[in-house]
């Protein structure tokens, strides 16, 4: 008998401080590098949710819904803090 095993499934997760921050895109590429790296499997990183917004800002739409879809398929949700180990 052969043993399956099952792929791990990451619902990325990316967010940025200020509008300039994330027009530029440095910080969610940094984001996007990080988690990339972890997990690098391309089929193993679903949908992406990114969200532009201060963190005095408690009210994170894009958070909870990758949450949400990561408990919607059984796996979880990735997010790399840039600059942070």
């Amino acid at each position: 008998m052969s043993a399956i095993i099952l792929a791990k499934h990451y619902t990325p997760y990316h967010r940025v401080s200020t509008q300039k921050q994330g027009a530029s895109g440095l910080g969610l590429e940094t984001q996007q590098a990080a988690v990339r790296a972890i997990v690098p499997d391309a089929p193993q990183l679903l949908a992406e949710y990114v969200e532009v917004e201060s963190g005095k800002n408690n009210h994170r739409p894009q958070l909870l819904a990758a949450i949400a879809e990561a408990r919607r398929v059984g796996g979880d949700a990735a997010h790399c803090q840039a600059g942070t180990a």
